[in-house]
């Protein structure tokens, strides 16, 4: 008698992106393929490979460095976006915009593997790249322990250029490592010298500009994205985390970093938020100097999403690339 085949139980789902079943798997229904590294990109002969930062837990990362290197460089840990459940630092979307900006900005990168829910529901995400973090600034120690030591690093970073940056979700993890800079020290006293926000991931109860309202509000999909991600998350939505402006979120005056760039497209429903960020972080008293770039005309992450490099993808790069100096 054959048998009857049964449908696994939904424990928590994005429609149309991601369902987590009562059985513990995960379907993921977006997302660019993995391709490996390469010690020579045919397009911009930036050099990249994978690294393991930490096993347990595990995260690791690649690496990019320009081609034809003599002197040391800016270094930018990025983190790519995702909405804390999809996308990696080994994904061709991820690669191919690495090399792009690596060779336009001439800095070593180091783009982080991090953990991702629901298999780890944040705060992991943060953790993990804050572990990356200072295993990056340890190597100004210059420790003799070649088993600690990434060559890339030690031998072509210049930490006194440290930046650290990223995308959508990967925005918000630079905005909250750059909050935590502001109160604890990272390994050699190694200071953030600049944070990129590109069309960061904030949210919240209140509607800012045309954002959704009333129920389409609680329907949206950075809603759901994050109900998704940190289901314990304290305050939900309105959680400092991914709510910054929400009062009682900690003062922007503590970011711990010299310089903010702030990057908006004008199609994105994470525009209007990513505006009244810059302007909240120029009016809070932070002493350092923010700055706020728009693409009008085109939609989230275009500069990534993009096979074609555009004339706005280029403008976009070589915006980034005068800020990492």
């Amino acid at each position: 008698m054959a048998s009857t085949p049964t449908t696994k139980e939904i424990a928590s789902e994005i429609p149309n992106l991601i369902k987590h079943y009562k059985d513990g798997t995960v379907e993921r229904f977006f997302g660019s393929p993995h391709v490996p590294p390469s010690l020579n990109d045919p397009v911009t002969g930036v050099s990249s490979k994978d690294i393991t930062i930490s096993h347990n837990p595990l995260i690791s990362a690649r690496l990019y460095l320009p081609q034809n290197q003599t002197k040391r460089i800016p270094i930018l840990v990025y983190f790519h976006g995702g909405g804390f459940c999809l996308e990696s630092a080994f994904s061709s979307l991820d690669h191919r915009y690495l090399n792009r900006l690596v060779s336009e900005a001439q800095v070593i990168a180091v783009s982080v593997e991090y953990r991702l829910a629901p298999e780890s529901p944040l705060p992991a995400a943060y953790d993990d790249a804050w572990t990356t973090l200072q295993w990056v600034a340890s190597h100004s120690l210059n420790e003799d322990d070649p088993s600690q030591r990434e060559p890339w690093l030690a031998d072509y970073g210049d930490f006194d250029r440290v930046y650290i940056g990223g995308d959508s979700a990967g925005g918000n993890l630079a905005h909250n490592l750059a909050m935590k800079a502001g109160v604890e020290s990272l390994n050699g006293a190694v200071k953030i010298l600049g944070a990129i926000l590109s069309h960061p991931y904030f949210w919240g109860s209140d509607p800012v500009g045309s954002e959704p309202k009333g129920e389409d509000k609680l329907k949206s999909l950075p809603y759901l994205v994050w109900k998704f991600a940190y289901p314990s998350a304290d305050g939900g939505i309105d959680n400092p985390l991914i709510n910054p402006m929400v009062s009682g979120a900690p003062s922007l005056a503590r970011l711990g970093c010299s310089r903010v760039l702030v990057c908006v497209a004008g199609k994105d429903e994470l525009r209007d938020r990513g505006v009244l960020y810059y302007d909240l972080v120029k009016g809070s008293g932070w002493k350092g100097e923010a700055e706020l770039f728009e693409v009008e005309g085109e939609e989230h992450c275009f500069h990534i999403l993009y096979e074609k490099e555009t004339e706005n993808v280029k403008r976009m790069i070589k915006r980034l690339a005068d800020f990492l100096v």
